[in-house]
Order: structure tokens, then sequence, then C-alpha cells
């Protein structure tokens, strides 16, 4: 069973991986009408680092009708233990924190049974699957959560989707293709990032995706974090070319030269009307 402290110690970890402001940018938007929406921000970040989006104990799961698999284990989280006392002047009710104890629950993804009201997406066999495959990727779905549509964890080698649109799988893989040529990426939402992911995913949907009318999104979601820069969409582009070009040639595994990427830095323009945009990260 496991110990306040062991709990309190995986907590610091946690942060000392670096993954932190992320975590907490999708923690802060838990899937509605699940018991972990009413956790503590702390709960939900153990929670997402156990690489799931919805955790319960062995008995909430048994009320809709799923049942923990054999051999599955749990993580703990931190419940308070309230206790309600009375003032003998006043004889008035106050509730008081005495301390916690450790929980066990078990993650959405280790339970069998019954489906859930929220919607659990399957993920289409995307291009270059197979590179994430031979990098130690998992890629995952994720309930829909309408505050961003995927995300790429350093620390655990996983892309989760809460989209089948191509085009932001590209996104992750980029972002994961450049953690590996740059030994880590910055935490947060860094511009630079953003931009190599958003360019690179749009030159890898034309190479080897299908054809999809979302350079317009792309166009929006750049010129989101070149203004963080100061830059145009332009100019934030041709400023991260060079790591494009390196990102696409590590994912392709191939020595062509990537021209479309640097067509795309020029060619981008605002669409005509506007469409739902592709990959819509966690403020």
């Amino acid at each position: 069973m496991a110990s306040i402290k062991d709990t309190v110690n995986r907590i610091i970890a946690l942060f000392e991986q670096g993954d932190i402001p992320k975590a907490i940018a999708y923690s802060l938007f838990p899937i509605p009408n699940v018991p972990s929406a009413k956790w503590s921000l702390m709960n939900r970040l153990l929670m997402f680092f156990a690489g799931t989006q919805d955790a319960r104990g062995f008995r909430q799961w048994k009320e809709v009708k799923r049942y923990v698999k054999k051999g599955s284990k749990a993580f703990h989280i931190l419940v308070p233990c309230i206790t309600t006392v009375v003032d003998e002047e006043t004889e008035e009710e106050r509730r008081i924190l005495k301390g916690f104890i450790c929980a066990p629950v078990f993650r959405f993804e280790d339970t069998d049974g019954e489906p859930l009201d929220y919607e659990q997406i399957k993920v289409p066999d995307f291009p270059l699957m197979e590179r994430a495959r031979e990098w130690g990727i998992s890629v995952k779905p994720i309930p829909g959560q309408y505050t961003y549509w995927g995300y790429f964890s350093q620390t655990r080698s996983e892309i989760a989707l809460a989209t089948p649109e191509e085009t932001v799988f590209f996104h992750e893989l980029a972002h994961a293709a450049h953690a590996r040529l740059l030994g880590t990426l910055k935490p947060g939402q860094d511009w630079k990032q953003e931009i190599v992911a958003e360019l690179s995913a749009a030159a890898l949907s034309r190479l080897v995706g299908k054809t999809t009318n979302s350079l317009g999104n792309s166009y929006r979601y750049i010129a989101d974090h070149a203004e963080k820069a100061r830059l145009s969409p332009v100019q934030g582009c041709s400023q991260v070319l060079n790591e494009v070009e390196k990102v696409l040639h590590l994912i392709l595994d191939s020595e062509q030269e990537s021209e479309p990427a640097q067509q795309m830095a020029v060619n981008l323009s605002p669409p005509l009307q506007d469409p739902r945009q592709a990959h819509k990260p966690a403020p």
C-alpha cells in the first residue's frame, strides 16, 4: 500500500521531469461528468502522468458496469479526511481537515465492460505510424476535450489524440522528432517549437497524407504563435526553416530536399472562411 510520503515524493518527481506546465494546462480541463473532474489539480496531475484522463476506484468502476482487468496496477491519489466538530460556546458546526489518506484508483484503459457516455475515438492507421513505433512512442486515443486536439508527452513517450485528423497526428509526431533532435523540448507553448511542428505537419500532409483543406488552420495557428515573438507568419516560418528541414528528414528517413516545407513558408495564406482549427492547444 502506498504511503502519503510515497505519493508526495511522486508529485515532486513529476515537477522535476519538466512537463508540469503542459500537464497543468491539460489537467485544468477534465472530462465533465466523471468523478475525477472534482479532484484537486494535484490529483488530476497524478492522473495525467499515469497516462489517462479517467481514473476511478474499484467500486466506482463497478457502478458503471466496468471491471478492472486482472493484474492491473493502481496508482494512488491523496484524499482529504474531513471531520465535523461542534463549537462548545456557539454550538456551530465546523469542518476541519485532519489529514490525508492514500486511495487506489485504476485507469479507464485498465478496465473492460460497458461503454461510457463520453466519446472514445479510434485512432486511424495514419501514414508514418511506423515511425512513432520505431521511436518507442505509443499513439492512443483520448476523449474529446474541445480545449485541445492532441499532445506529445516526452516523459511518457506518448502521443495522445482527441481527433482522428491526421494533421494533428503529424503535428505531434513533428514534436517528437524535434525532441529527438534537440534532446528535449522546452516546456509549455514555445512559439518556435509550435511553428516547427505545425509547418512540418503541413508539409507532411502534402508529402504523404491525404489532400486536406487545412492550410488556413495552419496559417492561423502559425500566425498566433509568431505574434508572440512580434513576427509575421512568414517571418516566423523563415526563422525555423532549418529546423523544419531536419525534422522532415528525420521523420521521412530519406535524402529528399525539403522544398515542400520551404514552399509552405511563402504560400500559406488565410482561408476565405473559418473552418475548425485542426490542432488547438490547451491555454
